[in-house]
């Protein structure tokens, strides 16, 4: 077994470039639209994020040496299982990062890579102890400190006896160097395929501006902290954005309400899959295997299931359904015999979204009160109280 992937953790300051992440994030859209306008390759598109030096420390940093080492696991074996990870805040958001390189080299001012540096580090004459690589950026907490504090207890500080990441007191030799017992992958290049038709994170999270303050109106006075804490940070934002858009035409009768379903179908299919390759990861191969299509697939591998396919695989075939009953230690029961049927209504509603029929206010509204929990008891809730081994 591979060890678990290391992560780092740093902090951006306000005081030295108030805009540094606005910077970076247009920095890097930029470099996506040459590459859609075939500019650029893919490979092109990314850009650097520069650890920068206090100017109040006279020594080196104390880990330097470690965090610059870590770039040889990104040419590793493991790199192809597992994914290292730039976490970003200060304080109020959160940003993940897709490490692809670490230097410890002076780009300032470096030919060549001018078109990947934002400005402000040259323009602000920035000494930096090191640089990161960024393939694509996503944004994971949005004006939310709370929600920072509990999304950064999941990572373990690995130069202080592996205890969870703390804000107060904890961000001390920045960047921690960190990991996570989840092995949480945000850069699959499958995921992004099927729940962002091809689009960089980047980009779509940059359409979807505005949703922070709905993510936490649903974790403070909806769902609770324990459920949305719990629930993949795509999940939340596909929640959320579904949930501001029912708002906002819940009284426009004639209004095609086909995004909102989408977007909500798309939340339970994504934290369905995912619950699906933690609980059978540890399995074999060969006993995780099924029938997909005429095709023996192995189940917990690379693919993103649609979500009849998610229906069928949990609830009609026989040995997975038997393996999740043995495997997850909590809510087992309630995935494998009735989640199937509300992927399945999904699936129904979302198939005439696909084929452009109108989806009604009150078809949308039974799927919004159904996963939210208003009136009944909430399938996004049952979900996160699912453990997994």
């Amino acid at each position: 077994m591979s060890k678990p992937a290391r992560h780092l953790v740093s902090v951006w300051n306000p005081t030295y470039a108030a805009d540094a992440m606005e910077s970076t994030v247009a920095m890097l859209l930029d470099l996506v639209r040459l590459h859609r306008k075939d500019e650029i390759d893919e490979e092109d598109v990314y850009v650097w994020w520069g650890k920068v030096k206090s100017s109040n420390r006279q020594q080196p940093m104390p880990h330097l040496q470690e965090i610059l080492a870590m770039d040889a696991e990104l040419s590793s074996g493991d790199s192809v299982d597992q994914e290292m990870h730039l976490y970003l805040t200060d304080y109020r958001s959160l940003y993940v990062g897709h490490v692809a390189r670490i230097t410890g080299d002076d780009l300032v001012g470096e030919g060549g890579e001018e078109q990947h540096l934002p400005a402000f580090y040259g323009l602000m004459r920035l000494n930096c102890d090191c640089w990161f690589q960024l393939f694509d950026i996503r944004r994971v907490i949005t004006d939310d400190t709370i929600g920072v504090v509990e999304e950064l207890k999941k990572l373990r500080n690995t130069r202080y006896k592996d205890r969870p990441v703390s804000i107060y007191g904890g961000m001390v030799e920045l960047p921690l160097i960190v990991t996570r017992d989840d092995g949480a992958r945000y850069f699959e290049a499958g995921v992004r395929e099927k729940l962002t038709d091809g689009r960089f994170w980047v980009e779509f999270d940059a359409e979807r501006s505005g949703v922070g303050e709905m993510e936490r109106d649903l974790r403070e006075n909806v769902v609770g902290d324990a459920t949305w804490d719990a629930l993949d940070l795509a999940v939340r934002t596909f929640v959320a954005t579904a949930e501001a858009l029912f708002r906002l035409h819940r009284k426009d009768a004639a209004f095609d309400f086909s995004p909102v379903v989408v977007d909500f179908a798309k939340s339970v299919e994504l934290q369905g899959n995912l619950i699906l390759r933690r609980a059978l990861s540890s399995v074999r191969p060969a006993d995780r295997s099924a029938n997909v299509d005429g095709e023996s697939v192995d189940v917990a591998g690379r693919d993103f299931w649609s979500i009849g396919t998610l229906a069928r695989l949990i609830g009609q075939t026989e040995n997975i359904n038997r393996l999740l009953k043995q495997r997850l230690t909590r809510n087992g029961e309630w995935f494998t015999s009735s989640f199937p049927a509300v992927l399945n209504e999904l699936a129904g509603l979302r198939n005439e979204a696909a084929h452009h029929r109108a989806v009604s206010r009150e078809n949308a509204r039974k799927v919004r009160d159904k996963l939210l929990g208003i009136g009944t008891s909430a399938v996004l809730t049952e979900l996160a109280r699912i453990k997994t081994p």
